[in-house]
């Protein structure tokens, strides 16, 4: 009896030792192949919530990062038929899904199987279920971003604007800054005042990036300066019936844009590097400090960021403006900004689990159980007494626990961004339990955000009148029915479209560098040229459009 009562003993420490997972049953040791459509860095070896993730569902990761053009990388797998079990296409998403890399989530998702991630995405199944060619429902990525609850929370511009470093700004004393010619007369007179910083390295006016699908620096502008948020490639006026969509790049309004920075580019604010510069190359010029501004998203350039703060330089990181253009490029028209819209599901934006994986099911049960607070709250805010303290029911940080998630190099040691960022997750409110009332992201927990920052940032929001960056544009819109343009999928009339890039990206920069006196001759000969495919193009968008309406407005 002693002997079966030791075995009994020493049996349960063991089990006590295994990932509560592998504890329970069937559930083996596994590595999931991941691939990620953008660039990053391999975490941490000693990561904790992957160390975390591994102790309880017996899963590691093996990432692999985008390095180089994200088309080319993904015809290369297709042709192969070579997928990750993780699948994260990026902006080519609809590539993978076209050619028929993804299984379709809806046949491992349901109420009564996944409740949670079926109440996350049930609020905007219309925009994300769609009809494959035999008409039935499929969803392949539930989306990574903009599933949010409760009252839409606006702090920072996570998206598109026109950046300035703050130092330029405190510099011209603090001016409010809303158009065009506002913006770029404060670069050159910061430059003519200021042509090195402290170190004699020369400053760059205004950098824009042209490489691949990030060239929406240089293309999207125009649409932003006529007082729109995001729709890609088209503007859409939603004041008419019939959501009237057009092109925007070859337009009168569009070669105000381009005349402008011809100008610029001969004042020499923008160089001719810029136009062959790659991302690394950007992150690299943004991150040394010497980038007085450009037109860019938030996200895009977050590494650059963290440098910059990781380095001391919070002067030389940037605040987003929300421009339009002046009354004398739209016919004495006064236009109303509009860069904040409303809550929008990132649609195939995320991971899509590939064909190839052989335990579908298992992902998809890991992902049900994250969507639990507990889970939530270690992707978001780390682990109790660590990264955060409760008191009073309310999730906060002190000031070097929040200056520590700043950090690059401790992300790497103790967040899991690589899996959580492109995972189905939380967003906005904690809308019930213990936490209720608190944000699902530390970065808009009321209390901690204006604390939260660097002395800099305070005195130089202060000196607006602010407490917040999103102070500086105007709030956001309601989110336009078709949600936004650049989320309906292109493939119908991909041969156009890409027409309509390449015409674009060969011929912009070509517009920006030429000499004045050839400026309105190149631009009659590029609106010639680009006709052709934007109409095809435009044509096209105005009934996906009004397809999209359809979906929503029943």
């Amino acid at each position: 009896m002693r002997k079966l009562l030791a075995v009994v003993l020493t049996f349960a420490m063991l089990m006590s030792l295994l990932p509560a997972a592998l504890a329970e049953g069937n559930l083996e040791p596994i590595t999931l192949t991941v691939f990620r459509g953008d660039p990053g860095d391999q975490p941490a070896e000693d990561n904790k919530i992957y160390k975390l993730i591994e102790e309880e569902f017996g899963v590691k990761f093996e990432f692999e990062f985008l390095a180089g053009d994200l088309d080319e990388k993904l015809g290369m797998m297709i042709a192969g038929e070579d997928y990750p079990d993780l699948f994260d296409g990026g902006n080519s998403a609809d590539l993978i899904i076209s050619n028929g890399a993804l299984i379709n989530l809806l046949d491992y998702i349901s109420p009564e199987k996944t409740p949670r991630l079926w109440a996350h995405i049930e609020p905007q199944k219309a925009r994300l279920i769609e009809k494959d060619e035999a008409g039935n429902d499929v969803l392949y990525i539930i989306p990574n971003y903009g599933l949010v609850d409760g009252p839409q929370i606006a702090n920072e511009i996570n998206g598109p604007a026109f950046f300035m470093q703050k130092q330029v700004l405190a510099w011209a004393g603090y001016p409010q800054v809303h158009t065009l010619n506002e913006y770029f007369d404060i670069l050159e007179k910061f430059l003519a005042a200021n042509p090195t910083d402290e170190n004699g390295n020369p400053y760059i006016g205004f950098d824009i990036l042209c490489e691949g699908w990030r060239h929406f620096c240089l293309i999207n502008p125009v649409q932003h300066l006529m007082g729109r948020p995001n729709d890609g490639e088209v503007l859409i006026d939603v004041s008419t019936d019939d959501y009237h969509t057009e092109t925007f790049i070859d337009k009168p309004y569009a070669k105000a844009y381009y005349k402008k920075l011809n100008e610029e580019f001969h004042k020499g604010l923008i160089s001719k590097d810029t136009f062959v510069m790659n991302y690394d190359q950007y992150i690299a010029q943004l991150s040394s400090g010497t980038v007085l501004g450009m037109f860019d998203q938030t996200w895009d350039f977050g590494n650059a960021t963290a440098a910059l703060r990781t380095a001391g330089m919070d002067k030389n990181t940037y605040i987003a403006l929300g421009l339009v253009y002046d009354p004398e490029y739209v016919d004495g028209r006064e236009i109303e900004e509009h860069y904040l819209n409303g809550s929008l599901p990132n649609v195939r934006r995320g991971f899509g689990i590939s064909v190839n994986c052989k335990c579908p099911e298992r992902i998809i049960n890991m992902w049900e159980e994250m969507l639990s607070e507990k889970w939530q709250l270690i992707f978001n805010w780390g682990i109790e007494g660590e990264d955060y303290y409760v008191e009073n029911g309310r999730l906060l940080m002190t000031k070097e626990q929040k200056a520590q998630r700043d950090d690059a190099v401790w992300k790497m040691h103790n967040r899991a961004l690589a899996f959580f960022e492109s995972s189905p997750k939380k967003q906005g409110w904690i809308m019930d339990g213990e936490f209720a009332g608190n944000a699902w992201d530390p970065a808009n927990q009321p209390e901690i955000y204006f604390d939260g920052m660097v002395d800099y940032d305070k005195e130089f929001l202060s000196a607006y009148g602010y407490s917040k960056p999103a102070d500086f544009v105007n709030p956001p819109i309601e989110l336009a029915p078709y949600g936004e343009a650049w989320q309906i999928d292109y493939t119908p009339v991909d041969v156009e479209h890409q027409d309509f890039l390449d015409i674009q990206d060969k011929r912009l920069p070509e517009l920006i560098m030429c000499d004045p006196a050839e400026f309105d001759g190149l631009w009659d000969a590029f609106v010639e040229e680009i006709t052709p495919s934007a109409t095809a193009f435009g044509d096209y968008m105005q009934q996906a459009v009004l397809a999209e309406v359809a979906k929503v407005v029943k």
